[in-house]
């Protein structure tokens, strides 16, 4: 851990120096980020990563990537993001100092123990230089966030209506993007052919690899024209730019009334959730939030935050359905669409669909190739249910492309993708 010492940011003392209860730390690796959790919060302290669009490879660069994730967001999860933290090296030892207090908002009721005020770091301990920097926040209840409600049959008409109000008034206000459409399609190009490079090699053992990535490769492309239109009516704006449900938490379910009509939005109880990075300790109960809260909004680049609202729905739906629960993920795309007042044609959901699926199957396969493989198991097939899903949501469009006409309406969009 570039010789942070991983036993002090799991020490009383550690979350002492913040002020902050004490009690068991629980510790979690993903692929950029170290992260610590006590009951009630969580440090994230990022990895020294370097890839496309994401460089934390020093410490003034992961600084400014804490500042951003604070900033950018309050806009979905405010009273979540408390602080960013410097990691100094003073002569009594390693320090923890906040640095930056959470932006201006709505107050936020107090979630667990209540906590002492943080001691003042002495002079010498103040100005020895951060050797790194952490990212503090309030932990989420487990319970409530959506991955786990799907899993349980839990998350129903009217958790997808507040969810769909939160989301579209996130949208109505964030700004549009001024990036030509030049340089959003060649990034998505570039994304296409990434995907198209890592997952077509043959060590994956995937089937019919070759012909289906050749086929998905042929739609997109003749679909840019329907996507360059939504771009050049100014339907791109900031958005969040990662909206699975592991990344949403949901009120408590109002008192229980007559649900009307509809779809039913029970899923499977065995039904796969992927792990959290933000879990909180199963049993807590709060009433907070009050209001559906999004996380971990892609800090990185703004260009991964240059997004089509309805990209983004695509996305939720596919993870909802990867989930075992569609009807959700559709319900909130149609309140979206009233809220919005924008209907995009089914072609075009479709196109976003696939290209979210095929990214979904690299970073699958992507974690095959990190030094040490977390779940083994599970990377290969959860990659070839992706796969799966691109070819399947491109499906009704390919008949068009071939007799080289594009329709983007084609196809009923509930059958996107495989079930």
């Amino acid at each position: 851990m570039r010789g942070v010492p991983l036993s002090f940011l799991q020490s009383p003392e550690a979350w002492g120096q913040l002020g902050l209860g004490g009690g068991p730390v629980e510790t979690v690796q993903t692929r950029r980020s170290w992260i610590f959790l006590t009951q009630d919060h969580v440090l994230k302290l990022k990895k020294p990563v370097k890839e496309s669009l994401i460089d934390f490879s020093t410490p003034a660069l992961r600084e400014q990537a804490c500042r951003a994730e604070l900033q950018i967001n309050h806009r979905l999860a405010p009273g979540v993001y408390l602080a960013v933290v410097a990691l100094r090296r003073a002569p009594s030892g390693w320090v923890l100092q906040r640095c930056a207090a959470q932006q201006p908002g709505p107050p936020s009721p107090p979630l667990g123990a209540a906590t002492a005020a943080a001691p003042e770091p002495g002079p010498a301990e103040h100005d020895a230089p951060a050797s790194d920097w952490l990212v503090l926040m309030r932990r989420l209840p487990a319970d409530r966030m959506l991955d786990r409600l799907l899993a349980v049959g839990a998350a129903g008409h009217s958790q997808a209506d507040a969810l769909a109000e939160r989301l579209a008034a996130f949208w109505r206000s964030a700004p549009r993007t001024s990036e030509p459409a030049r340089s959003l399609l060649e990034r998505a190009e570039e994304e296409l052919q990434s995907s198209v490079a890592l997952i077509g090699q043959a060590r994956w053992g995937l089937p019919d690899v070759g012909p289906v990535l050749e086929r998905c490769a042929r739609v997109l492309r003749a679909g840019r024209s329907t996507i360059a239109h939504r771009i050049d009516h100014g339907r791109i704006v900031e958005g969040h730019g990662d909206l699975r449900p592991e990344h949403v938490c949901l009120p408590r379910r109002p008192p229980r009334q007559t649900a009307p009509s509809g779809p039913t939005l029970d899923a499977p109880a065995d039904a796969p959730s992927p792990a959290h990075a933000l879990v909180p300790r199963d049993g807590a109960v709060t009433s907070w939030p009050e209001r559906p809260l999004v996380i971990d909004a892609l800090e990185f680049h703004p260009a991964l935050r240059a997004v089509d609202p309805f990209d983004e729905l695509a996305y939720l739906a596919l993870e909802c359905r990867q989930l075992g629960a569609p009807a959700f993920g559709l319900r909130v795309m149609a309140r979206c669409e009233h809220l919005l007042d924008d209907a995009p044609a089914h072609g075009l959901l479709r196109l976003y669909t696939a290209q979210r699926a095929l990214l979904r199957a690299r970073l699958a396969l992507s974690h095959l190739l990190e030094p040490t493989v977390r779940d083994p198991g599970r990377w290969q097939p959860l990659a070839a249910w992706y796969l799966r899903s691109a070819d399947a949501a491109l499906q009704p469009l390919q008949t068009a492309t071939r007799s080289g006409r594009h329709q983007p309406g084609a196809g009923r969009w509930r059958s996107a993708c495989p079930g």
